[in-house]
Order: structure tokens, then C-alpha cells, then sequence
């Protein structure tokens, strides 16, 4: 039998970027919370039997997910596990990355990795931490 080959086979296909971005926490509404009090994120869904509560910044969706046993669940650790080291939100610029970085060092629930520093030879500047839920978060001026 002949192998024929359809035109969708031989056309390129390209993604456009991430759609969501899904997130299991321990403690669900100190995620939420996070995102919509220090990045202005808006709820924009939610699936309570799940339970799950949908965020938006308007570019991307963080679907977050409630651990279903948190007291037993392993934290991430960006050397010894294999999935997501970290995520990374664009902001506007490096003011507006300094100021970011201001608020958040002032929370109990984060903990800055580093401060906003340039990113190699590039001329954008970036810094880590660790948000509610455990979550690697980067911010960077792109």
C-alpha cells in the first residue's frame, strides 16, 4: 500500500504562545489572592468541585488547582525535579520592575530569590522569587 502524504502533513505548523499556564498549590485562595492584590490579575472562572479558580492578566491564564492532600504534597525543586522550574511575567519596565520588587519584598509570603538585576548582556533587567503556593515566579522587563 501507498503512503500518500496530505497537504496539513507537509504545511508548517506553528504555535502562538501559551494559552494557560495550570498550577497545583497547597493553599488555593493564598495563590489567588496573590495574583489579583500584587500583579492585578482578574478572576475570570472558577470550577469549585474541582476546585480550581481561573486568573487573567488579559495576555495569559494561570489555572490554578487546590493539591488534593497539601499537608503531603513535595515542594518543587528547580534541581532535583523534572516539570516546571519557574514561569516568567513581562512587565512594562525596569521602574516598574523596581517598584514591583519593593512591594513584594515587604510580604511575609514571598521570598525574593534575587532583586531586579540585568539579565546577561542583554539590555533587560529580571528578578526571581518564590510566591504562595511555592511557584518560581521571574518578572522581567521584555
Amino acid at each position: 500500500m501507498c503512503s500518500t502524504t496530505t497537504d496539513l502533513e507537509t504545511k508548517s505548523i506553528n504555535t502562538l504562545g501559551i494559552h494557560h499556564l495550570g498550577l497545583t498549590v497547597p493553599n488555593l485562595q493564598d495563590t489567588v489572592d496573590f495574583f489579583i492584590e500584587q500583579l492585578n490579575f482578574e478572576k475570570v472562572g472558577e470550577k469549585p468541585a474541582y476546585p480550581a479558580i481561573f486568573v487573567s492578566d488579559g495576555s495569559i491564564m494561570l489555572t490554578l488547582w487546590q493539591a488534593k492532600d497539601a499537608n503531603n504534597a513535595v515542594a518543587f525543586n528547580r534541581q532535583q525535579n523534572i516539570g516546571l522550574h519557574h514561569f516568567a511575567l513581562k512587565v512594562t519596565d525596569l521602574e516598574q520592575l523596581q517598584a514591583l520588587h519593593k512591594k513584594l519584598a515587604k510580604l511575609d509570603n514571598v521570598e525574593i530569590e534575587f532583586a531586579p538585576e540585568p539579565l546577561g548582556d542583554s539590555p533587560f533587567h529580571h528578578m526571581m522569587c518564590l510566591i504562595p503556593g511555592g511557584i518560581r515566579l521571574e518578572l522581567i522587563n521584555a
